[in-house]
């Protein structure tokens, strides 16, 4: 019996801790005023901040899109940059909300304390030489030193890939990105590997872009997304959602330039969309009209890709898997219904 009511009361514990967990997060940016952001520590198109302290890009964006949600104000954010190395163990510590910065999904992360809400960008591991080597593929790399950020999935990547090939390489490890483009850019490697969109964010970062070339292997899977701390079910659904509604803003054409034509509509999924029908918002912890609010300050998802790495942007991605699915792409979002 002793037994028994020790049982009962560990688990009344547990329910207890699950159940206090449940919404705080978004309870405290609510009572706070505003959302704290992980970001990059500046990542042309992705995470960039000017000399007046202004921060744009994707990942930027999707932390305002949260921000327009919640507020209805999308400059209700403040933004923490951190390295490779630092941004989990912030998250985990609670010194941000959400952790919004070009980081892949892995088992290993997840088995650690944190939680991916979606994939806001389909990505895979490259490389960057410069053009006056003449190389054409990866497998023209043997007997190179390569630069890579430390704290990131690019080593174990490159160590899988050159000794499958029975290639010989040597890897130079820097902190910080600003470093590891000073590493290559003065000789200290031949080769700059890391995610194929922050490579075309790189280039703009040396001294001559039009001297080094992307090559088009691609040596990996690298899911980008958002992350936030496990526990609070309340404050996933929120991240995973504005994600989803961005997708399918996009999908049914809401963009900021339509969205006043769009609130006009009697067509039934964008009802639901836009919170003319149902309370889809109100059981998420938001508004009614939190797609509305998002669409209106920040986007759907092709108007933040178009506006921050797009082929109209100085970055010029092609969005390639990152099309929708209907587009032959593979971004693809439940509906909202």
């Amino acid at each position: 019996m002793p037994k028994l009511r020790s049982l009962v009361c560990s688990l009344g514990i547990l329910f207890s801790t699950a159940a206090s967990s449940e919404g705080q997060t978004l309870n405290a940016i609510k009572e706070r005023g505003m959302l704290v952001c992980g970001v990059s520590q500046g990542l042309p198109g992705f995470s960039d901040n000017d000399d007046k302290g202004n921060w744009s890009g994707f990942d930027v964006d999707f932390c305002r899109a949260l921000a327009a949600a919640i507020f209805d104000d999308p400059k209700k954010v403040r933004y923490v940059p951190l390295n490779a190395a630092e941004r989990f163990d912030a998250l985990k510590a609670g010194k941000i909300d959400i952790l919004s910065r070009n980081s892949t999904w892995t088992i290993a992360r997840e088995n650690d304390g944190i939680t991916f809400a979606g994939i806001t960008y389909y990505d895979g591991q490259g490389f960057m030489v410069r053009k006056s080597r003449n190389v054409t593929t990866s497998l023209d790399l043997s007997n190179v030193k390569i630069c890579v950020q430390e704290g990131t999935t690019n080593e174990l990547n490159l160590t899988d890939y050159f000794t499958q090939n029975g290639m010989r390489f040597e890897i130079v490890k820097f902190a910080g990105v600003a470093d590891v483009v000073k590493g290559y850019e003065g000789g200290n490697c031949d080769v700059l590997s890391a995610d194929v969109s922050q490579l075309y964010a790189l280039r703009l970062e040396t001294s001559k872009p039009t001297d080094h070339t992307i090559l088009a292997d691609v040596i990996s899977k690298e899911p980008l997304g958002p992350a936030v701390r496990r526990g609070d079910e309340q404050w996933f659904g929120v991240v995973k959602w504005v994600h989803f509604a961005m997708l399918n803003a996009d999908e049914l054409g809401v963009h900021t330039a339509r969205l006043n034509d769009a609130l006009k509509s009697e067509k039934p999924d964008v009802k639901r969309l836009l919170g003319r029908d149902g309370d889809y918002g109100e059981k998420l912890g938001l508004t009614r009209d939190w797609v509305a609010r998002i669409v209106r300050h920040v986007g759907s998802y092709s108007d933040v890709y178009e506006r921050n790495i797009g082929m109209k942007s100085r970055v010029m991605i092609p969005r390639g898997l990152n099309h929708l699915w209907s587009s032959g792409g593979i971004q693809y979002a439940p509906p909202i219904r």
